[in-house]
């Protein structure tokens, strides 16, 4: 069974969502499954440096006083599966193109579940600006990644046509939020769902699998 989900690294639903297919895993494992995670930028104009916090949330949501009450309820969703949000640490709102690459590099070691586990506590619980190059470098020094495929990734003129072409086909496709979940390249499944949503796909595309076999 194959698996990819699009996802942004800056995404609260995409953190919960991980967790929940997590759960989903080990009640219900899944032999020889193959997973991948795809690029998918929420905020695709986003300049490259970032945003001010506050600016963005204003211009996002209308006002900080919004967001907040919608973020009070991501935070509560959240801390039922053991994650704690610490919105009031975030001061920027970063580009995620770079973490992104990062996210790719570690694909190809294997690497992405424990990448993006990382990826995530570092924005969402330390507040710490994942679009920087530096706080991308140490992040991925601490996954294991060597230094100098990290650094080829994130260099400026680093090729960046792997992540537009996700995201361009997640659009292409009609997906416009975040996680989205396609099993074998057939079946999606959009949103953070609880467990049990996922275990109805999973026998869907296990028996997809036995058809193909047949």
């Amino acid at each position: 069974m194959h698996l990819e989900i699009f996802s942004d690294t800056i995404c609260p639903w995409c953190y919960i969502g991980k967790r929940r297919l997590e759960r989903a895993l080990k009640a219900r494992p899944m032999p020889g499954l193959s997973l991948r995670w795809r690029a998918f930028q929420l905020n695709p104009g986003m300049p490259n440096g970032g945003m001010d916090r506050q600016q963005y949330l204003a211009a996002k949501f209308g006002s900080a006083e919004r967001a907040g009450r919608l973020y009070d309820t991501v935070t509560r969703v959240g801390a039922e599966e053991g994650i704690r949000f610490r919105f009031d640490r975030i001061t920027r709102t970063p580009n995620t193109m770079r973490s992104h690459r990062l996210l790719a590099l570690a694909g190809q070691h294997g690497m992405q579940s424990a990448l993006l586990d990382r990826l995530f506590a570092a924005y969402f619980t330390e507040g710490r600006d994942t679009g920087t190059a530096e706080v991308l470098l140490e992040i991925g020094l601490s996954a294991g990644l060597p230094r100098p495929e990290i650094e080829s990734a994130l260099a400026e003129d680093s090729p960046i046509g792997t992540t537009l072409a996700e995201d361009f086909l997640a659009r292409r496709q009609g997906i416009n939020g975040v996680p989205y979940f396609v099993f074998n390249g057939r079946f999606g499944l959009s949103g953070a769902q609880e467990p049990e949503a996922l275990y109805h796909m999973f026998d869907l595309a296990r028996e997809d699998d036995a058809l193909v076999r047949v």
